[in-house]
C-alpha cells in the first residue's frame, strides 16, 4: 500500500485559505478520501496553549520541516504504556 499521506508530522504548515499556522501533530484519513492533518499553534506570549484545528490536505503549504522528531520505541511502539499492553 502507498502511503496516502502528502505531509510529514512535525511539520510547520499554513492553511492557504484562512492563514491559520501550525505544526501538525496528527492526521486522519476518511473514508471519503479527504485527509485532515491536525494543526497545533505555538504557545502564546501568555504561556497558554491556544486551540488547534484539522486543515483539510488541499489548501496546506508547508512553512518548515519538521523540527521534531518522533519517537519510536524498541518494540516500534510510539503510543506509550497502552500501545504495549496485549
Amino acid at each position: 500500500m502507498n502511503n496516502p499521506w502528502l505531509f510529514e508530522l512535525g511539520v510547520e504548515a499554513e492553511s492557504d485559505v484562512s492563514g491559520f499556522k501550525g505544526i501538525i501533530t496528527s492526521r486522519s484519513e476518511h473514508l471519503n478520501g479527504c485527509n485532515r492533518y491536525w494543526l497545533q499553534p505555538k504557545i502564546a506570549k501568555d504561556g497558554k496553549m491556544p486551540d488547534g484545528c484539522w486543515i483539510d490536505e488541499g489548501e496546506l503549504i508547508v512553512l518548515a520541516k519538521p523540527k521534531i522528531k518522533r519517537p519510536v520505541s524498541q518494540k516500534g511502539n510510539t503510543g506509550g504504556f497502552p500501545s504495549m499492553v496485549k
